[in-house]
């Protein structure tokens, strides 16, 4: 479809998630992988030292048994594939029926649809100019920034990003609705953990603001549900390598948990705004059948994924940086 400024918006919003495999397969999850840790955001080691690495060791040992995990998650049917992909395609359509005068696109950061692509066919359709939200609540320098790099590049179509929305009052009232419809009817009180995504703590000791955002949210999100502080905690997930990472971790909180008789656990993961690979296969599946073992019982909580009440977040903030931009 093209568009030009007299036939259609002349205003487009970009919803950016980090990015996926297009298949389960090696081959498919080799292409994401390579793509995801050649940025120096990422990784930021020596290229010298770190291509040899990624490229001789670390693909070839992972590129299989990721792909399996992808292929237990994977969505079927025409509208199907990795759900981080279908719920930002479907969260993306939400937006766009409260934007009727703008286009609502989605992107990814790496893999497929690309962003840098998605904003050069934005230019050729008559747009002038793109608000970008990236769909991470904190701002990192390995996620948020790493996007800002490409709209640095992006010359030829004026650009505005949102840096984060972790304090921002809707959001944090539809994650504290999400967990209250889920606890609704519990016959007893379950231990609430937010799980994270981990970082280096060498990101953190550079200033990172990511760790002090993860824990502002979440202290509001507990606020909002009225939760004493003994009631949850927080930790966070998918460590990769040896070096030191923030912490404490959710596997090892969870085993701390299971020492201590705290048996009865939910699990909810606000720093994702759509269910991914560390969600569903890690959380839900991995770290519940290891606290299984221990005599646990987790609960996971879906994210928001593409429900009406993000949506309308997601829709707000739009037009809020698109108002401030005029």
């Amino acid at each position: 479809m093209n568009l030009t400024p007299s036939t259609g918006p002349r205003d487009a919003v970009v919803l950016v998630n980090l990015g996926t495999p297009d298949a389960p397969t090696p081959r498919a999850v080799r292409r994401y992988l390579s793509e995801f840790l050649h940025d120096h955001r990422v990784v930021d080691l020596s290229r010298w030292l770190w291509c040899p690495l990624l490229h001789f060791v670390i693909l070839p040992l992972r590129c299989a048994p990721v792909s399996r995990k992808y292929a237990n998650i994977w969505i079927d049917g025409p509208d199907g594939g990795s759900p981080l992909a279908v719920f930002t395609r479907r969260l993306a359509c939400a937006v766009q029926t409260r934007m009727p005068d703008v286009r609502v696109v989605d992107a990814m950061r790496y893999g497929r649809p690309a962003l840098r692509d998605v904003l050069r066919g934005l230019h050729e359709d008559g747009i002038e100019r793109a608000f970008v939200l990236p769909l991470y609540p904190q701002y990192s320098t390995s996620t948020t920034a790493s996007i800002a790099d490409v709209l640095a590049r992006a010359d030829a179509l004026p650009t505005r990003m949102l840096e984060d929305y972790h304090l921002d009052a809707d959001w944090i009232a539809a994650v504290a609705a999400r967990i209250r419809a889920a606890r609704a009817g519990d016959a007893g009180a379950r231990h609430l953990l937010f799980s994270f995504h981990g970082l280096p703590q060498r990101f953190v000791d550079r200033g990172d603001p990511y760790q002090r955002q993860c824990e502002a949210g979440a202290t509001a999100i507990a606020q909002s549900l009225g939760l004493p502080r003994e009631a949850w905690s927080l930790s966070y997930q998918s460590q990769f390598g040896r070096e030191k990472w923030i912490g404490p971790s959710t596997r090892a909180t969870l085993q701390g948990f299971a020492a201590r008789g705290v048996l009865d656990v939910d699990v909810i993961a606000p720093g994702f705004a759509v269910d991914c690979l560390e969600t569903l296969e890690e959380v839900s599946e991995m770290l519940a059948h290891e606290f299984a073992a221990a005599g646990g019982r987790l609960r996971y909580l879906p994210c928001l994924n593409d429900g009406d009440d993000h949506a309308a977040v997601l829709a707000r903030l739009a037009r809020h940086g698109l108002a401030d931009w005029r």
